[in-house]
């Protein structure tokens, strides 16, 4: 019978000290130190009655310390792998909010853009078609538009809205510019020959995929003309982006 009760107060103490490590009650050194005292409860000498009495075998206890043990370590190392888990979902978290704050930023498109910077002149004629290069840049959200090649290159896919204007004041040479995607023709803009102030604009919506490229080009003896009131303009934005 006494070694059936101390089996059931070992019981006992194994479900406290398991508890306690769930509920972060008890660290290492206290379970330890549970361990140690049923240690020496069990061994201290036992007196036995005659009739029931029966042989206790060491070996048990020790295995259910072993075990005891064990289920420690476990435990320690599950709540290790949970802060480390924890750790990497909170840097997955801060990557995924990072590539969202870009694809954001990629979506505010914007450039406008005149001729000359502050001071007027001509622009041609020349032989043959250039790339006009709009270099007084008054917009340019997502630095799509460069300024030293007068290229607008999409960012990502989406409908696009471009808008330019062209003036002359030469009573010799007309104005003719040209959109172009790619390098193919997509509309123009026209002045005659004339002995006044003319204007002349346009506008269209294009589908782009990333990368394309739209250009202004200045047809061959052709002029254009600007001053401080910057007259010839060349702008465009993202309406809305596609999949």
């Amino acid at each position: 019978m006494k070694g059936l009760l101390c089996v059931l107060l070992l019981l006992e103490s194994f479900v406290f000290v398991v508890q306690q490590q769930v509920d972060g009650g008890l660290g290492k050194n206290e379970i330890n130190h549970q361990l140690s005292s049923e240690d020496r409860r069990q061994n201290s000498p036992q007196t036995h009655t005659s009739g029931d009495s029966q042989e206790y075998s060491p070996l048990i206890f020790t295995d259910i310390q072993a075990a005891l043990r064990e289920l420690t370590a476990t435990v320690t190392e599950q709540k290790a792998n949970i802060r480390a888990l924890e750790t990497r979902l909170r840097e997955q978290q801060t990557l995924l909010q990072e590539e969202m704050n870009k694809k954001n930023d990629a979506r505010e498109i914007a450039f406008s853009t005149s001729l000359l910077r502050n001071t007027g002149g001509q622009l041609g004629p020349f032989d043959t078609e250039i790339t006009i290069i709009y270099r007084n840049v008054f917009t340019n959200i997502g630095d799509a538009y460069n300024p030293n090649t007068g290229l607008f290159t999409a960012p990502l896919k989406g409908a696009y809205m471009f808008q330019f204007c062209i003036v002359s004041f030469d009573k010799v040479y007309p104005a003719t510019a040209s959109l172009r995607k790619n390098g193919s023709h997509v509309l123009n803009a026209d002045i005659d020959i004339g002995g006044r102030v003319l204007h002349s604009s346009n506008s269209v919506v294009l589908i782009l995929e990333v990368g394309d490229v739209i250009s202004l080009r200045l047809w061959p003896k052709r002029v254009l003309e600007d001053n401080q009131g910057n007259h010839n303009t060349f702008s465009g934005y993202l309406l809305f982006p596609l999949e």
